[in-house]
């Protein structure tokens, strides 16, 4: 994957046969990273830096053409292997002349893998402060489509290379998570008529976060295809602001990926002589056949191979949650023990008590937590005898906390040191009734450790579910650091914080929550081992975030709601359960009321999980109609197993009682399709061998169906 430097104009120094792509190396010393057989001028430099003082070569919305990146130059460059023949990490060493700015760009892939993640630490060799305003962490240039790229190997004259390209994006917001859109590229980057002005354009498509709810508006993920199924799909790993950009570069795409900057984030950075700044990482991902559903099958073993590893990614536990729909943060000792009872009976593995276990506040606990105690009122003979009936019924006892924040009311808004909380300008920041934590200052750790330490040491609880509900702005700013910086540096401290907590608490499973989905990244979920997709409550208006969570999260990761409740018909109780069976269940609604043949239908549902769910955790989703839109009647997507094939189908607004599925991995093949979930449905599926098409029939609106796809 790697070669030496020639002396010659311009030489490889790196490549990848898997991704098609190369770092050359040209007799200035400049790198640059893009697409086999591209010209020079389409690439772009490796590392694309502003700082104070040193802008941008050609003034605009870009953040390419940095006089510091033009300015880098090549030093030295060494491979390691990793894993026992496995990753390999290239280390890629530039330096500016200018500033004394040294760059180490690391580039880690692994033989045969179509994916490629990059960070970047920066080092001030210089004798004076350097203040950064923007890095990439990783930037490709020369991409274009299949036909453009021929087109130019046979010519040798540039075309359009724009052309045929197709751009996806996923837009984010609380309750519509996972809100996949595509637009042609040129109609986002238009053509400009550049012979006539002699230079590139000024803007670009840009997506990026806003405060501290990392995708509270997108997804950190996006993706440029081709008409002929080439692939090229991203994701930047930041809690704590991110940004991607992809425009036109001498007629061929380029994508630059950032973590938090100074004119979207109110970061920057002081260096000092001798100190550094390591980047967030991000991935680029390469599909040459298959498109999307190709590319998004290497994301996921991607995501599978960074995380930590941990039980519940192999055992995938039935969950039952008592909030969505239910007790809605109104839990007590009379409401909780026949949720138990009933959850048991259903076949759950955990059960989480949701919101309110602490407020005993007649005020409310909104503004009031911090404390983390039991609130006695709710629990007359204490929250240990519902701890323990959960134990009993053979569940692990699950709490709800959301540990950054205090209640302005708490007496730990008090109690706690000024340098514990956020502030800006000095006053310490408030939102919605809340202060926010900094998790570097040894206060705020130790009292969120005590207090986990507390829950699971001493309470015997076996599950987190840590929430996060504000979007506390652009951060803190900690003396004289900018705002952007305090949240970088406060969410590598609460990554940190978890780490540690399963360091001590090994079997301890932490849900990332926030406000649903508002917090879906892979910072996060390298750490935490499930991830709630929404608050959506619905029915529904569940479907398309089901069918795209596995664009944003592993389908063992995914936790997917599914409140059934005793006053609704069996189409309707089966439609929720039926969403999360490829995923991973949250479990909810008063079941406890329900009648025989309406708990049947749950106890199904639970059952076939348990039957699937030891496919789940090496699937790769795809989507036999596409990603869905938000208003489709007809939704579809199904995980591809080492054994079988699933495909989950939702019909909802619909005058088509019947659809037909694209399932091409199968083409050909001699499988049955069976009807695994409702049982009793009258649905219908029949597939076709020689077209490698699913055939779903469903005669009712606001039906869905679980299809088993497997050898004859």
């Amino acid at each position: 994957m790697t070669g030496v430097v020639e002396t010659v104009e311009r030489s490889r120094i790196w490549s990848h046969p898997e991704l098609g792509l190369h770092a050359v190396l040209d007799a200035n010393g400049s790198v640059r990273l893009g697409s086999s057989g591209q010209d020079w001028d389409r690439l772009v430099p490796l590392v694309e830096v502003t700082a104070t003082g040193h802008g941008r070569l050609w003034s605009g919305e870009r953040f390419i053409e940095t006089a510091i990146g033009e300015r880098l130059a090549y030093r030295s460059h060494d491979t390691q292997t990793l894993r026992d023949g496995g990753l390999e990490r290239t280390t890629i060493r530039l330096a500016d002349p200018v500033t004394g700015l040294a760059a180490e760009v690391t580039l880690e892939a692994s033989p045969g893998a179509s994916f490629l993640r990059s960070r970047v630490r920066l080092v001030n060799e210089g004798v004076a402060p350097l203040r950064l305003e923007s890095v990439t962490t990783l930037t490709l240039g020369g991409i274009t489509s299949a036909v453009a790229e021929s087109s130019v190997a046979e010519s040798s004259v540039a075309e359009d290379g724009l052309d045929g390209l197709t751009l996806h994006w996923a837009d984010n917001d609380w309750l519509a998570e996972c809100r996949w859109h595509r637009a042609e590229l040129r109609d986002e980057v238009v053509p400009l008529s550049r012979f006539a002005h002699g230079r590139e354009g000024r803007g670009c498509f840009e997506r990026y976060s806003q405060g501290s709810w990392s995708t509270g508006r997108h997804l950190p993920v996006a993706a440029l295809t081709d008409r002929e199924g080439n692939a090229w799909l991203w994701q930047i790993e930041s809690s704590a602001g991110w940004r991607f950009e992809t425009g036109e570069r001498e007629g061929a795409a380029y994508v630059a990926l950032f973590g938090p900057d100074d004119a979207h984030h109110q970061w920057h950075q002081l260096l000092a002589p001798g100190e550094d700044f390591h980047t967030v990482p991000a991935v680029l991902v390469r599909a040459g056949t298959g498109g999307l559903d190709a590319a998004f099958g290497t994301l996921t073993d991607y995501r599978r191979g960074i995380r930590r590893d941990h039980p519940d990614h192999h055992t995938l536990p039935v969950i039952y949650n008592d909030y969505m729909n239910t007790l809605n943060g109104d839990p007590t000792t009379e409401r909780l023990l026949p949720l138990i009872e009933s959850a048991a009976a259903a076949g759950a593995e955990v059960f989480v008590i949701d919101a309110g276990w602490y407020d005993d506040d007649a005020q409310g606990w909104w503004d009031s937590v911090g404390a983390w105690e039991p609130a006695p009122n709710r629990f007359p003979g204490g929250i240990q005898e519902v701890l323990d009936a959960i134990t009993k019924r053979g569940m692990a006892p699950g709490l709800w906390l959301e540990p950054e924040v205090v209640g302005v009311r708490s007496p730990l808004a008090q109690t706690l040191p000024p340098e514990a909380f956020f502030r800006r300008g000095g006053v310490r920041v408030t939102e919605h009734g809340r202060h926010h934590l900094d998790l570097r200052h040894p206060a705020a750790r130790a009292h969120l450790d005590e207090v986990v330490d507390r829950l699971v040491g001493e309470w015997g609880v076996g599950y987190l579910k840590l929430d996060y509900n504000i979007n506390i702005g652009p951060g803190t700013e900690n003396g004289t650091e900018s705002a952007g910086a305090g949240l970088l540096g406060h969410h590598r401290a609460h990554l940190d914080w978890m780490a540690g907590l399963l360091d001590r608490h090994p079997q301890l499973v932490l849900e990332n929550c926030g406000s649903g989905g508002l917090r879906m990244d892979y910072a996060q979920l390298a750490v935490a081992q499930l991830q709630s997709t929404s608050d959506q409550q619905d029915p529904l208006r569940y479907p398309p975030i089901t069918a795209a969570a596995a664009t944003a999260a592993t389908p063992e990761q995914a936790a997917v709601w599914a409140y059934p409740q005793p006053d609704q018909t069996f189409d309707e109780i089966a439609f929720t359960l039926t969403g999360p069976l490829l995923s991973r269940i949250h479990l909810s609604g008063f079941i406890n009321l329900m009648d025989d043949e309406q708990f049947d239908l749950v106890r199904s549902a639970v059952s076939v999980y348990k039957e699937v769910r030891g496919e789940i955790g090496t699937a790769h989703p795809f989507w036999p109609l596409g990603l869905p839109g938000w208003e489709d009647g007809w939704i579809a997507h199904g995980l591809r197993g080492a054994e079988s094939t699933y495909v989950m189908v939702w019909r909802r607004k619909s005058d088509d009682t019947g659809r037909a599925l694209t399932v091409p991995h199968l083409r050909g093949a001699s499988v049955r399709a069976t009807v695994l979930y409702p049982g009793t449905s009258d649905a219908g599926a029949e597939w076709d061998a020689a077209e490698g098409r699913l055939t779903v029939s469903l005669p009712r609106t606001d039906t869905a169906v679980l299809v088993r796809l497997s050898a004859g």
